[in-house]
């Protein structure tokens, strides 16, 4: 039976006829099962192996230009196991639902899902739901898990990173911490600005074709660029130097972080990567990205170095140099 209600109660947690019909009508044609078998072709490529993640989302406000939860909480997932180079193919997605949602918020999440999922060319396989009571969560909380299959002979890991090795990334810096900020509408402050928030499996797929010696790379989602180079700087023991006039930003991106007194380098991304590779490698890297339309903005913006081993530098506009540490706390809360 159609669900008639207009938003949840904690009857649709019940595990009654309004839970069962809240699921029919919200989640079921998003293919969710309690457990999923699955198979496929790439499994049996001897050598292959089995990349696993798990990520929960739980953004401020749950819709924004350029997205929803459900299309971050894909691309999230997506992302990190793609960057790992591997294949994604399988979603679960479990949501927790705050008393008093909207029906209505739910079934649009739900279609964004679905139709980032048909992009990225992976499957939502199983999932669950959860209703807690009014002010136990903030509308809707969403986890997923992702499985992807690693072909033989493929292998990204910081470590491998070395001195010399060249640093990309494939879009604009910042904009999804921006979006984020300005949706919240606390500053009243009036931009297009959109996030990035996509995912990255086809064009991690277009580069490790045309640079099959790609050493590791990063999405720079929390913590946003500084944070990615520097976990990569430290677990291979190199350092990095970045070029500022390299960076890929919005004139809005950087006029909104002069006002609020704000670092994009720290401004969380959900479609934007760093990838390191041998310098043989880095124009054609940088080729295939310019390819995929997440890619449109791709940039060289460093080298890795034996100086200063796990620490990452930058080279000012004004031609000196400053030290990117590691953001402590977080510029903005609830971005992803």
């Amino acid at each position: 039976m159609a669900l008639r209600d207009t938003h949840v109660t904690l009857a649709h947690g019940g595990g009654g006829k309004a839970m069962r019909d809240l699921i029919a009508s919200v989640f079921e044609p998003e293919g969710q099962e309690d457990q999923a078998r699955l198979m496929d072709a790439a499994l049996q490529e001897p050598g292959a192996k089995l990349a696993f993640t798990t990520d929960s989302f739980v953004v401020t406000p749950v819709e924004f230009p350029g997205g929803d939860i459900g299309k971050l909480a894909v691309c999230g997932t997506v992302n990190d196991l793609a960057v790992g180079g591997a294949r994604p193919l399988w979603l679960s997605a479990a949501f927790i639902i705050e008393e008093g949602c909207e029906v209505a918020l739910l079934r649009r999440i739900a279609k964004t899902m679905r139709e980032e999922a048909d992009r990225s060319g992976v499957r939502i396989v199983t999932g669950d739901t959860k209703v807690v009571g009014r002010g136990s969560a903030d509308k809707v909380f969403v986890t997923t898990a992702g499985v992807g299959v690693i072909p033989p002979g493929r292998h990204l890991a910081a470590d491998t990173i070395r001195p010399g090795d060249v640093a990309l990334v494939n879009g604009v810096l910042g904009d999804h911490g921006a979006a984020i900020l300005a949706a919240r509408g606390d500053l009243a402050l009036s931009t297009d600005l959109q996030s990035d928030c996509a995912s990255l499996g086809h064009l991690m797929e277009a580069v490790l074709t045309a640079a099959p010696n790609a050493r590791a790379a990063r999405d720079a989602t929390r913590g946003g660029l500084a944070a990615a180079l520097n976990e990569m700087a430290q677990a291979a023991g190199v350092g990095v130097e970045i070029d500022e006039a390299a960076l890929p930003l919005r004139p809005e991106v950087k006029g909104m972080c002069e006002i609020l007194g704000l670092d994009p380098l720290y401004l969380a991304n959900e479609g934007t990567l760093v990838l390191f590779v041998p310098p043989e490698e880095a124009e054609a890297a940088l080729a295939a990205m310019r390819t995929r339309p997440e890619g449109r903005a791709a940039a060289i913006i460093g080298r890795a170095s034996d100086q200063g081993p796990g620490r990452v530098t930058m080279r000012t506009a004004f031609g000196g140099r400053r030290i990117v540490d590691m953001l402590v706390g977080e510029q903005l809360p609830r971005i992803c």
